[in-house]
């Protein structure tokens, strides 16, 4: 396989990571807002702490990953993004700062109004992080950031129906996923009656997403023709399919109550559908641009490669011992309520 296949496999890899993780993480703050006023909020919120605590920041070592992979990688792809889309990936970057910040604030406040602010700036920079993502997905998706820097328009790029139905799928995905996530984490923990809230809303927030996904192949059919082919009758399809049957078990499973498996098929759902994107758009990566045209040079493609497989050494068994431990956690403090 040619090593700029390889690295664009990487760079997905690490793309699903952070769909899979982060974008619970921004789920987590979706639910955080909807949790009600600050009593009637409080379990829910608690659970919502408990959850994303130990790996928020973590999570985000993803999102570097990406940037990195693709400034390296494919640099003038990259130059083309960053200029085209540089007032939402602003907003992106604010918006995880904001959150972050926000997220520390709120744990080391006392005073009720600086939590209620603090709360609010984490939840509603949570929801729009991930819908910011999205547009520029969009954009991507739909063919409108041109090679070259600021070729793009710096407004309809990014607001456009095709991004803005990915924005809003970015969303619902991630809130969706936290749902699933918290499920399981109150189930752990002998909150029965929690579980069972999110598993309403994780039902309530799959239907959403279904019909979000159903919509937006309506939207690429009249906006981006080229990739609605490719999804719905080329190679791009199995993919489409794999995360219709996913989706379609998870809510079967979450009906059941099955909440560890639950968990696997609807990460399955979002690795169909971001996966079938990719596949469905390859080998082009902007509008007349294809991966071999676009990727630095053998040389610098195998440096990057061999930094990463060494860099993978020591990252991914702490990723897993991190992420392993704290699965074990007997009781979330939540439970103690």
């Amino acid at each position: 396989m040619p090593l700029q296949e390889i690295l664009l496999a990487v760079l997905w890899v690490g793309l699903t990571a952070y769909v899979l993780f982060g974008g619970a993480d921004f789920g987590g703050g979706v639910w955080d807002l909807l949790a009600g006023g600050a009593e009637r909020g409080r379990p829910q919120r608690s659970l919502v702490e408990h959850s994303i605590g130990p790996v928020w920041e973590t999570n985000h070592v993803w999102l570097i990953f990406v940037l990195v992979i693709t400034w390296t990688g494919v640099p003038s792809v990259f130059a083309a993004i960053a200029s085209t889309l540089y007032i939402p990936l602003t907003l992106v970057a604010m918006g995880i700062i904001a959150r972050g910040a926000a997220f520390a604030f709120r744990k080391a406040s006392t005073e009720p109004w600086q939590q209620r602010l603090f709360g609010a700036t984490f939840a509603f920079s949570s929801l729009v992080t991930p819908f910011f993502l999205g547009t520029v997905a969009g954009a991507i998706a739909s063919g409108r950031v041109p090679p070259g820097i600021a070729k793009g328009d710096l407004v309809t790029s990014w607001v456009n129906p095709t991004s803005l139905i990915s924005g809003a799928l970015a969303v619902g995905t991630a809130a969706y996923l936290a749902a699933v996530y918290l499920t399981r984490d109150a189930e752990r923990g002998g909150r029965t009656e929690l579980a069972e809230q999110f598993r309403r809303r994780g039902l309530i927030g799959g239907a959403v997403v279904g019909v979000l996904s159903a919509g937006g192949l309506v939207v690429l059919h009249a906006d981006a023709p080229r990739l609605f082919t490719e999804l719905t009758t080329g190679r791009g399809l199995p993919l489409l399919v794999l995360s219709v049957v996913a989706g379609v078990a998870s809510l079967a499973l979450l009906w059941w109550r099955v909440y560890l498996a639950v968990r696997v098929t609807a990460a399955l759902a979002v690795v169909g559908l971001l996966w079938g994107w990719g596949l469905a758009q390859y080998p082009e990566l902007l509008p007349g641009v294809s991966l071999r045209q676009a990727a630095a040079t053998d040389t610098v493609l195998a440096s990057v490669l061999g930094a990463l497989a060494l860099g993978a050494l020591l990252l991914l068994p702490s990723l897993w011992w991190l992420y392993s431990t704290f699965q074990r956690g007997e009781e979330s403090p939540a439970a103690s309520e």
